[in-house]
């Protein structure tokens, strides 16, 4: 098979040949190896479009682990109101989930300006002084362009605009935080091959994994059964799964088609549903919506089924996604079916374990073919790649990033 993706963030030939250095750069540049506060902040704001109990994913992963060196507080969008309030929650050392409350009823311009008030009171009320900002969402920037951070970090996980449901201002408001941004990350190739002419400092950092999480020895049958989770357990074999939030972005048809060929195969998709009216979803005996579910036991349901599936749709809203799910499959020891996102193509696409499947018939004969494939010769490849794709390492990245642009902020002082 061809050489596998580089699991360092990709930028320019140039800055990549020096990110190749990484484990060298990391014990010996006096920068990366100083703690974060000796770098000139000592905490992190973010404004995020997800809710922090929501999907378990990218921002929880890095900001979880940027809480070990700073104070992290994760702002989410607001929520509307009785009263003006900002509810300030610690879900865990360091990490600090921030929401505000605003009244119902307000116009535009009056939710900017009470959300521009109830951050500055935060700031001034947790004595936040020397900090870098990290935005998810553009649209945060109405409310914070008057910020004064050491840094302003755009990290691009989604092309929210072409999502069901999303702001005409989301184009323009990017556009904006582009120019304000110091450092730009993507969640994905295809995202940064979209963004890096739109910013001179552009960092792909792809979907990555907790290895040991997910990744446990072949079990016995009945050891499986036993750790088979209690809405499941009760499932027949085999089971083709999906993981993640149920939108526009997932092909019905697809689904409901092989539903409807295989009544053979069981087909079990945990997560929210989101921005779709649940009852268009397919339903039939062998379709089992089993809800949103906890990090900590996604490995036991992946534990107990037989193939995962990524069957999502082709269209604006997937042209840039890079699933967080691919990685996670593939550690749990599952064979993959996925439609061609491009990302998943890219770097997974490759594997044995991998299918690549364009149309009905070919996703079928994809699973049906998987349920069957013997362990393949690039088995011990592929576990040595994902055990690569770390979010430790990631982080670690990101953050000697962060220390080299800040580095000249810090001599002018």
């Amino acid at each position: 098979m061809s050489e596998p993706i580089s699991t360092l963030p990709y930028k320019a030939k140039s800055t990549q040949a020096l990110l190749h250095e990484w484990p060298t750069r990391l014990t010996t540049s006096t920068s990366a190896g100083r703690p974060i506060s000796d770098q000139g902040f000592t905490d992190l704001l973010c404004f995020a479009h997800l809710r922090w109990n929501f999907v378990y994913q990218r921002p929880q992963h890095l900001l979880s682990r940027a809480a070990s060196q700073c104070r992290v507080w994760y702002i989410e969008e607001p929520i509307w109101h009785d009263t003006l309030f900002l509810d300030v929650r610690k879900v865990a050392e360091n990490l600090t989930v921030v929401v505000p409350h605003l009244p119902r009823g307000i116009d535009e311009q009056s939710a900017i300006r009470l959300q521009r008030q109830l951050i500055n009171q935060l700031i001034e009320q947790q004595a936040i002084t020397d900090f870098i900002t990290w935005y998810y969402t553009p649209m945060a920037l109405p409310f914070t362009d008057h910020l004064k951070p050491r840094l302003v970090l755009y990290d691009c996980m989604d092309e929210l605009s072409a999502f069901l449901g999303a702001s005409s201002q989301l184009i323009e408001q990017e556009q904006r935080l582009l120019k304000k941004a110091d450092v730009v990350f993507t969640g994905g190739y295809s995202l940064y091959e979209a963004k890096k002419e739109r910013h001179s400092t552009v960092y792909a950092f792809p979907s990555c994994i907790d290895y040991n999480h997910f990744c446990h020895p072949s079990a016995s049958a009945s050891q499986a059964d036993s750790n088979d989770p209690a809405d499941q357990v009760a499932i027949a074999h085999p089971r083709i799964g999906y993981s993640g939030v149920i939108d526009e972005r997932l092909d019905l048809s697809l689904l409901r088609e092989l539903a409807n060929r295989r009544p053979d195969w069981q087909f079990v998709l945990l997560g929210p549903v989101v921005k779709i009216d649940p009852a268009t979803l397919p339903a039939g005996p062998n379709l089992h919506y089993l809800g949103m579910k906890d990090y900590r036991e996604l490995p036991a349901y992946f534990g107990n089924w037989q193939v995962a599936m990524m069957p999502f749709a082709i269209n604006e809203s997937t042209r840039y996604i890079s699933p967080t799910k691919t990685p996670e499959y593939l550690a749990a020891g599952l064979p993959v079916v996925s439609t061609p996102i491009r990302d998943v193509v890219r770097t997974y696409g490759n594997w044995s374990r991998v299918t690549i499947a364009d149309t009905v018939s070919a996703f079928e004969s994809g699973i049906s073919a998987s349920l069957h494939r013997s362990v393949g010769s690039d088995e011990s490849e592929l576990n040595q790649f994902l055990r690569a794709q770390s979010w430790d390492q990631t982080w670690k990245q990101m953050h000697y990033i962060l220390n080299e642009q800040l580095a000249p902020v810090l001599l002018q002082e």
